[in-house]
Protein backbone atom coordinates (compact mmCIF):
# COMPACT_ATOMS: atom_id res chain seq x y z
CA UNK A 1 0.00 0.00 0.00
CA UNK A 2 1.14 3.57 -0.68
CA UNK A 3 -0.89 6.60 0.38
CA UNK A 4 -3.89 4.31 0.91
CA UNK A 5 -3.73 3.10 -2.71
CA UNK A 6 -3.21 -0.52 -3.70
CA UNK A 7 0.01 -0.96 -5.66
CA UNK A 8 -0.48 -2.76 -8.95
CA UNK A 9 1.11 -5.99 -9.98
CA UNK A 10 3.19 -4.55 -12.84
CA UNK A 11 6.88 -3.96 -12.16
CA UNK A 12 7.83 -0.36 -12.84
CA UNK A 13 11.47 0.57 -13.34
CA UNK A 14 12.61 3.89 -11.87
CA UNK A 15 16.16 5.19 -12.15
CA UNK A 16 16.32 7.67 -9.27
CA UNK A 17 20.10 8.01 -9.44
CA UNK A 18 19.96 10.69 -12.14
CA UNK A 19 20.14 14.43 -11.45
CA UNK A 20 18.33 16.41 -14.11
CA UNK A 21 17.79 20.18 -14.08
CA UNK A 22 15.16 21.76 -16.31
CA UNK A 23 15.98 25.43 -16.92
CA UNK A 24 13.13 27.63 -18.10
CA UNK A 25 13.84 31.30 -18.71
CA UNK A 26 11.19 33.58 -17.21
CA UNK A 27 9.11 35.35 -19.91
CA UNK A 28 12.31 35.16 -21.96
CA UNK A 29 11.56 37.30 -25.02
CA UNK A 30 9.65 39.90 -23.01
CA UNK A 31 12.38 40.03 -20.36
CA UNK A 32 15.03 40.66 -23.03
CA UNK A 33 12.98 43.53 -24.44
CA UNK A 34 12.53 44.95 -20.93
CA UNK A 35 16.27 44.78 -20.42
CA UNK A 36 16.87 46.57 -23.71
CA UNK A 37 14.07 49.08 -23.06
CA UNK A 38 13.77 49.75 -19.30
CA UNK A 39 10.70 51.91 -19.93
CA UNK A 40 8.79 48.66 -20.72
CA UNK A 41 9.28 47.28 -17.20
CA UNK A 42 6.22 49.04 -15.77
CA UNK A 43 4.03 48.47 -18.85
CA UNK A 44 2.05 45.44 -20.07
CA UNK A 45 4.28 44.17 -22.88
CA UNK A 46 3.19 41.79 -25.64
CA UNK A 47 5.74 40.27 -28.01
CA UNK A 48 3.81 40.36 -31.27
CA UNK A 49 3.30 42.66 -34.21
CA UNK A 50 0.82 45.39 -33.34
CA UNK A 51 -2.55 44.16 -34.69
CA UNK A 52 -3.49 47.78 -35.41
CA UNK A 53 -0.82 47.79 -38.13
CA UNK A 54 -1.46 44.29 -39.53
CA UNK A 55 -5.20 44.32 -40.03
CA UNK A 56 -5.66 42.26 -36.89
CA UNK A 57 -3.39 39.43 -38.01
CA UNK A 58 -0.67 37.79 -35.94
CA UNK A 59 -0.33 35.81 -32.72
CA UNK A 60 1.28 36.48 -29.36
CA UNK A 61 4.77 34.99 -29.01
CA UNK A 62 4.88 35.74 -25.28
CA UNK A 63 4.02 38.50 -22.81
CA UNK A 64 5.51 39.92 -19.64
CA UNK A 65 3.99 39.14 -16.27
CA UNK A 66 2.04 42.43 -16.16
CA UNK A 67 0.33 41.60 -19.45
CA UNK A 68 -0.42 38.07 -18.25
CA UNK A 69 -2.49 39.55 -15.44
CA UNK A 70 -4.95 40.64 -18.13
CA UNK A 71 -5.26 37.05 -19.37
CA UNK A 72 -2.82 37.45 -22.28
CA UNK A 73 -0.79 34.35 -23.12
CA UNK A 74 1.32 32.86 -25.90
CA UNK A 75 -0.41 31.63 -29.09
CA UNK A 76 -3.34 33.99 -28.47
CA UNK A 77 -4.43 36.12 -31.45
CA UNK A 78 -2.78 39.53 -31.13
CA UNK A 79 -6.16 41.17 -31.75
CA UNK A 80 -7.61 39.42 -28.70
CA UNK A 81 -4.62 40.55 -26.61
CA UNK A 82 -5.37 44.12 -27.68
CA UNK A 83 -9.00 43.69 -26.66
CA UNK A 84 -7.96 42.38 -23.24
CA UNK A 85 -5.46 45.18 -22.66
CA UNK A 86 -5.82 48.20 -24.99
CA UNK A 87 -2.93 49.98 -23.24
CA UNK A 88 -0.48 47.14 -23.85
CA UNK A 89 2.75 47.82 -25.73
CA UNK A 90 3.21 45.56 -28.76
CA UNK A 91 6.78 44.77 -29.84
CA UNK A 92 7.59 42.65 -32.89
CA UNK A 93 9.90 39.75 -31.95
CA UNK A 94 13.62 40.26 -32.61
CA UNK A 95 14.67 36.66 -33.12
CA UNK A 96 18.27 37.47 -33.99
CA UNK A 97 18.65 39.13 -30.60
CA UNK A 98 16.79 36.31 -28.85
CA UNK A 99 19.01 33.67 -30.49
CA UNK A 100 22.12 35.60 -29.50
CA UNK A 101 21.07 35.71 -25.85
CA UNK A 102 20.07 32.04 -25.98
CA UNK A 103 23.56 31.17 -27.30
CA UNK A 104 25.07 33.12 -24.42
CA UNK A 105 22.98 31.18 -21.89
CA UNK A 106 23.91 27.87 -23.50
CA UNK A 107 27.57 28.82 -23.18
CA UNK A 108 26.91 29.11 -19.44
CA UNK A 109 25.27 25.66 -19.41
CA UNK A 110 28.39 24.20 -21.05
CA UNK A 111 30.47 25.39 -18.09
CA UNK A 112 28.56 22.84 -16.00
CA UNK A 113 27.81 19.97 -18.39
CA UNK A 114 27.79 19.10 -22.09
CA UNK A 115 24.72 16.89 -21.63
CA UNK A 116 22.24 19.57 -22.67
CA UNK A 117 18.96 18.93 -24.48
CA UNK A 118 17.67 22.17 -25.98
CA UNK A 119 13.88 22.29 -26.08
CA UNK A 120 13.55 25.89 -27.29
CA UNK A 121 15.55 29.13 -27.19
CA UNK A 122 14.40 29.63 -23.60
CA UNK A 123 14.31 26.08 -22.28
CA UNK A 124 16.70 23.15 -21.81
CA UNK A 125 17.34 19.98 -19.82
CA UNK A 126 20.75 19.52 -18.18
CA UNK A 127 21.95 16.13 -16.96
CA UNK A 128 24.26 17.02 -14.05
CA UNK A 129 24.59 13.51 -12.60
CA UNK A 130 28.24 13.90 -13.51
CA UNK A 131 29.28 17.50 -14.13
CA UNK A 132 32.32 19.64 -14.83
CA UNK A 133 32.17 21.36 -11.43
CA UNK A 134 32.39 18.01 -9.58
CA UNK A 135 29.48 19.11 -7.38
CA UNK A 136 27.10 16.41 -6.14
CA UNK A 137 24.34 18.73 -4.93
CA UNK A 138 22.03 19.60 -7.88
CA UNK A 139 20.27 22.30 -5.82
CA UNK A 140 23.56 24.14 -5.34
CA UNK A 141 24.29 23.74 -9.05
CA UNK A 142 20.88 25.18 -9.96
CA UNK A 143 21.53 28.23 -7.78
CA UNK A 144 24.96 28.69 -9.37
CA UNK A 145 23.45 28.53 -12.86
CA UNK A 146 20.72 31.03 -11.94
CA UNK A 147 23.26 33.42 -10.43
CA UNK A 148 25.61 33.26 -13.41
CA UNK A 149 22.77 33.79 -15.90
CA UNK A 150 21.64 36.84 -13.93
CA UNK A 151 25.17 38.21 -13.62
CA UNK A 152 25.91 37.87 -17.34
CA UNK A 153 22.51 38.62 -18.89
CA UNK A 154 20.38 40.35 -16.23
CA UNK A 155 17.67 37.75 -16.89
CA UNK A 156 16.05 35.33 -14.47
CA UNK A 157 15.22 31.67 -14.91
CA UNK A 158 13.28 29.05 -12.99
CA UNK A 159 14.76 25.61 -12.41
CA UNK A 160 13.22 22.24 -11.67
CA UNK A 161 15.26 19.34 -10.30
CA UNK A 162 14.36 15.67 -10.30
CA UNK A 163 15.47 12.24 -11.46
CA UNK A 164 13.36 12.39 -14.65
CA UNK A 165 12.72 14.90 -17.42
CA UNK A 166 8.95 14.92 -16.86
CA UNK A 167 9.23 15.73 -13.16
CA UNK A 168 12.04 18.25 -13.66
CA UNK A 169 9.90 20.18 -16.15
CA UNK A 170 6.87 20.14 -13.87
CA UNK A 171 9.08 21.35 -11.02
CA UNK A 172 10.38 24.34 -13.02
CA UNK A 173 6.77 25.51 -13.56
CA UNK A 174 5.93 25.24 -9.88
CA UNK A 175 7.52 28.43 -8.56
CA UNK A 176 7.93 31.21 -11.12
CA UNK A 177 9.73 33.50 -11.60
CA UNK A 178 13.29 32.78 -10.38
CA UNK A 179 12.29 29.66 -8.43
CA UNK A 180 14.16 26.47 -7.58
CA UNK A 181 11.93 23.43 -6.99
CA UNK A 182 12.98 19.85 -6.24
CA UNK A 183 10.85 16.74 -6.66
CA UNK A 184 12.63 13.81 -5.04
CA UNK A 185 11.70 10.15 -5.45
CA UNK A 186 10.00 10.27 -2.04
CA UNK A 187 7.94 13.32 -3.03
CA UNK A 188 7.08 12.17 -6.55
CA UNK A 189 4.04 10.04 -5.73
CA UNK A 190 2.15 12.71 -3.78
CA UNK A 191 3.06 15.34 -6.38
CA UNK A 192 1.82 13.19 -9.26
CA UNK A 193 -1.43 12.34 -7.48
CA UNK A 194 -2.31 16.05 -7.18
CA UNK A 195 -1.26 16.95 -10.73
CA UNK A 196 -4.09 17.93 -13.08
CA UNK A 197 -4.49 15.52 -15.96
CA UNK A 198 -3.82 18.23 -18.57
CA UNK A 199 -0.36 18.73 -17.06
CA UNK A 200 0.71 15.22 -18.00
CA UNK A 201 2.99 15.48 -21.00
CA UNK A 202 1.22 14.51 -24.22
CA UNK A 203 -2.31 15.03 -22.89
CA UNK A 204 -3.70 17.55 -25.38
CA UNK A 205 -7.14 19.09 -25.74
CA UNK A 206 -8.78 16.08 -27.37
CA UNK A 207 -7.24 13.64 -24.90
CA UNK A 208 -8.33 15.84 -21.98
CA UNK A 209 -11.93 15.65 -23.22
CA UNK A 210 -11.75 11.86 -23.33
CA UNK A 211 -10.09 11.75 -19.91
CA UNK A 212 -12.85 13.89 -18.40
CA UNK A 213 -15.47 11.63 -19.98
CA UNK A 214 -13.77 8.69 -18.24
CA UNK A 215 -13.78 10.68 -14.98
CA UNK A 216 -9.99 11.04 -14.99
CA UNK A 217 -9.30 14.56 -13.73
CA UNK A 218 -5.93 14.24 -12.02
CA UNK A 219 -3.09 11.86 -11.28
CA UNK A 220 -5.01 10.15 -8.50
CA UNK A 221 -7.80 9.22 -10.90
CA UNK A 222 -5.29 8.07 -13.50
CA UNK A 223 -3.50 5.92 -10.93
CA UNK A 224 -6.65 3.90 -10.29
CA UNK A 225 -6.85 2.66 -13.87
CA UNK A 226 -5.24 -0.62 -14.84
CA UNK A 227 -2.54 -0.83 -17.47
CA UNK A 228 -4.83 -2.84 -19.77
CA UNK A 229 -7.62 -0.25 -19.44
CA UNK A 230 -5.29 2.63 -20.36
CA UNK A 231 -3.81 0.74 -23.32
CA UNK A 232 -7.31 -0.16 -24.52
CA UNK A 233 -8.46 3.48 -24.34
CA UNK A 234 -5.26 5.30 -25.40
CA UNK A 235 -3.05 2.73 -27.12
CA UNK A 236 0.71 3.10 -26.70
CA UNK A 237 0.18 6.42 -24.91
CA UNK A 238 -1.79 4.54 -22.25
CA UNK A 239 1.25 2.32 -21.66
CA UNK A 240 3.37 5.47 -21.16
CA UNK A 241 0.83 7.18 -18.89
CA UNK A 242 0.58 4.10 -16.69
CA UNK A 243 4.29 4.39 -15.97
CA UNK A 244 4.48 8.17 -15.83
CA UNK A 245 1.85 8.46 -13.09
CA UNK A 246 3.94 5.97 -11.11
CA UNK A 247 7.01 8.17 -11.37
CA UNK A 248 8.73 6.26 -14.15
CA UNK A 249 10.24 8.26 -17.02
CA UNK A 250 13.63 6.92 -18.05
CA UNK A 251 14.02 9.07 -21.17
CA UNK A 252 17.59 10.27 -21.51
CA UNK A 253 18.66 13.88 -21.89
CA UNK A 254 19.22 13.84 -25.66
CA UNK A 255 22.23 16.06 -26.01
CA UNK A 256 24.18 17.08 -29.08
CA UNK A 257 27.86 16.46 -28.71
CA UNK A 258 28.61 19.02 -31.41
CA UNK A 259 28.65 22.64 -30.28
CA UNK A 260 26.78 25.09 -32.49
CA UNK A 261 28.90 28.09 -31.52
CA UNK A 262 32.04 29.02 -29.62
CA UNK A 263 32.43 32.44 -28.08
CA UNK A 264 33.72 34.53 -25.23
CA UNK A 265 32.48 37.75 -23.71
CA UNK A 266 33.54 40.09 -20.96
CA UNK A 267 31.43 42.30 -18.70
CA UNK A 268 33.28 45.36 -17.39
CA UNK A 269 32.80 46.99 -13.96
CA UNK A 270 33.78 50.28 -15.61
CA UNK A 271 32.86 51.94 -18.90
CA UNK A 272 34.94 51.61 -22.05
CA UNK A 273 34.77 55.08 -23.58
CA UNK A 274 37.41 55.14 -26.30
CA UNK A 275 38.29 53.20 -29.43
CA UNK A 276 41.67 52.40 -27.88
CA UNK A 277 39.90 50.65 -24.98
CA UNK A 278 37.62 48.75 -27.35
CA UNK A 279 40.46 47.61 -29.61
CA UNK A 280 42.52 46.44 -26.63
CA UNK A 281 39.65 44.39 -25.18
CA UNK A 282 38.52 42.91 -28.50
CA UNK A 283 42.08 41.77 -29.14
CA UNK A 284 42.10 39.94 -25.79
CA UNK A 285 38.72 38.33 -26.46
CA UNK A 286 39.80 37.25 -29.97
CA UNK A 287 42.76 35.43 -28.39
CA UNK A 288 40.41 33.62 -25.98
CA UNK A 289 38.06 32.62 -28.79
CA UNK A 290 40.89 31.20 -30.90
CA UNK A 291 42.18 29.22 -27.92
CA UNK A 292 38.70 27.75 -27.43
CA UNK A 293 38.34 26.97 -31.15
CA UNK A 294 41.67 25.15 -31.12
CA UNK A 295 40.72 23.26 -27.96
CA UNK A 296 37.51 21.99 -29.60
CA UNK A 297 39.20 21.57 -33.01
CA UNK A 298 36.63 23.76 -34.76
CA UNK A 299 36.52 26.65 -37.19
CA UNK A 300 33.60 28.73 -38.40
CA UNK A 301 32.28 30.90 -41.19
CA UNK A 302 30.31 33.49 -39.17
CA UNK A 303 31.74 36.03 -36.73
CA UNK A 304 29.30 37.63 -34.29
CA UNK A 305 30.10 40.80 -32.34
CA UNK A 306 28.04 41.68 -29.29
CA UNK A 307 28.20 45.12 -27.65
CA UNK A 308 26.24 46.28 -24.62
CA UNK A 309 26.25 49.96 -23.76
CA UNK A 310 25.91 51.59 -20.33
CA UNK A 311 22.17 52.13 -20.84
CA UNK A 312 21.84 48.33 -21.40
CA UNK A 313 21.19 48.76 -25.12
CA UNK A 314 22.61 45.61 -26.70
CA UNK A 315 23.60 45.31 -30.37
CA UNK A 316 24.51 42.04 -32.06
CA UNK A 317 25.86 42.04 -35.63
CA UNK A 318 27.52 39.36 -37.71
CA UNK A 319 29.55 38.76 -40.85
CA UNK A 320 29.45 35.47 -42.74
CA UNK A 321 32.32 34.58 -45.05
CA UNK A 322 32.15 32.23 -48.02
CA UNK A 323 35.03 30.15 -46.62
CA UNK A 324 35.96 29.05 -43.12
CA UNK A 325 37.83 31.72 -41.20
CA UNK A 326 41.34 30.73 -40.19
CA UNK A 327 41.81 30.33 -36.45
CA UNK A 328 44.01 33.39 -36.21
CA UNK A 329 43.27 35.96 -33.51
CA UNK A 330 44.37 38.85 -35.73
CA UNK A 331 42.03 37.81 -38.55
CA UNK A 332 39.05 37.45 -36.21
CA UNK A 333 39.97 40.75 -34.54
CA UNK A 334 39.97 42.48 -37.96
CA UNK A 335 36.52 41.02 -38.72
CA UNK A 336 34.97 42.38 -35.52
CA UNK A 337 36.62 45.78 -35.92
CA UNK A 338 34.97 46.02 -39.35
CA UNK A 339 31.64 45.25 -37.68
CA UNK A 340 32.26 47.70 -34.85
CA UNK A 341 32.81 50.58 -37.26
CA UNK A 342 29.09 50.34 -38.15
CA UNK A 343 28.01 50.69 -34.49
CA UNK A 344 27.49 53.77 -32.29
CA UNK A 345 30.53 55.60 -30.97
CA UNK A 346 32.06 54.05 -27.82
CA UNK A 347 31.78 57.41 -26.04
CA UNK A 348 28.28 56.22 -25.02
CA UNK A 349 30.09 53.91 -22.62
CA UNK A 350 30.44 50.15 -23.19
CA UNK A 351 29.96 47.58 -20.43
CA UNK A 352 30.14 44.29 -22.37
CA UNK A 353 31.97 42.97 -25.44
CA UNK A 354 31.66 39.51 -26.93
CA UNK A 355 32.91 37.57 -29.96
CA UNK A 356 31.31 34.34 -31.14
CA UNK A 357 32.04 32.02 -34.08
CA UNK A 358 29.11 30.06 -35.54
CA UNK A 359 28.55 27.88 -38.64
CA UNK A 360 31.15 25.58 -37.15
CA UNK A 361 32.81 22.52 -38.62
CA UNK A 362 35.66 20.25 -37.59
CA UNK A 363 39.12 21.56 -38.43
CA UNK A 364 39.62 18.50 -40.61
CA UNK A 365 37.03 20.01 -42.98
CA UNK A 366 39.05 22.08 -45.45
CA UNK A 367 38.05 24.90 -47.76
CA UNK A 368 38.15 23.61 -51.33
CA UNK A 369 38.01 26.05 -54.23
CA UNK A 370 37.32 24.22 -57.46
CA UNK A 371 38.81 25.86 -60.60
CA UNK A 372 35.62 25.31 -62.58
CA UNK A 373 35.86 28.52 -64.56
CA UNK A 374 39.59 28.89 -65.06
CA UNK A 375 40.57 29.85 -68.57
Amino acid sequence: MRGGIQMTECYIQIDASRKIIHVDMDAFFASIEQREHPEFVTQPLVIAKDPRTTGGRGVVTTANYLARQYGIHSAMPASKALDLCPKAIFKAPDFELFRSVSDQIHDIFHEYTDKIETVALDEAYLDVTENKKKIDDPIYLAHLIQSEIWEKTHLTCSTGISYSKFLAKEASDYRKPAGVTVISEDDAHDFLMRLKIEKYRGVGKKTVEKMKALNINNGFDLYQKSEMFLIKEFGKFGYILYRRVRGSDNRKVEYQRERKSIGKERTYPYELNSMVDVERELSKIADLVVNSLQKHQKHGKTVVLKVRYSDFTTITKRITEADFIENDAKLIYNEVIDIFEELPDPSKGIRLLGITLTNLANLSFQNINLPLYQK
